[in-house]
């Protein structure tokens, strides 16, 4: 049973981990496609913190470890079902809170004023920062792949 626990809690873990948000990485699905290359130069850049929206996938990790845990508190039915049912609730709140914990990054927020006159704004992440008044290209997101900066 130990076993079993502590296989849970180390999906938690795995789980709650954030999205790479690098400017060099890209998903296998946005090889091969086209996009479309703007040129500008960025007006402004500020940093700024990303995080997960939701712990969805930490609270239902963190709510079966923690019903597993709570239902072994006792070998009386009634106390294992009180503990199955507030171990599982304190566990989906802990496990959603873990995973948006671990998946906060820092980012930046750049606008850009384009080669054409419009100007946009776009937020990545921090792994590589430009400075204002560089010279960029704008990768759009034409095939669902998302949209990034990289230095001309």
């Amino acid at each position: 049973m130990k076993k079993f626990l502590f296989v849970c809690l180390a999906a938690v873990v795995l789980t709650a981990c954030g999205a790479n948000l690098n400017n060099d990485r890209y998903e296998t699905s946005g090889t091969g496609h086209v996009n479309t290359v703007s040129q500008g130069v960025i007006i402004n850049a500020r940093p700024v913190t990303i995080a997960t929206e939701n712990g969805e996938v930490g609270q239902l990790a963190g709510g079966i470890v923690g019903g597993v845990a709570g239902s072994m508190v006792s070998d009386n039915t009634l106390a294992q079902t009180i503990g199955a049912v507030g171990g599982a609730v304190l566990g989906g709140y802990l496990g959603g809170k873990a995973q948006q914990g671990l998946s906060t990054q820092g980012g930046m927020e750049y606008i850009v004023k384009l080669d054409s006159g419009k100007s946009i704004t776009l937020t990545q992440g921090d792994d590589e920062i430009f400075s204002v008044g560089q010279h960029v290209y704008v990768l759009d997101a034409d095939y669902d792949e998302r949209a990034r900066i990289i230095a001309q």
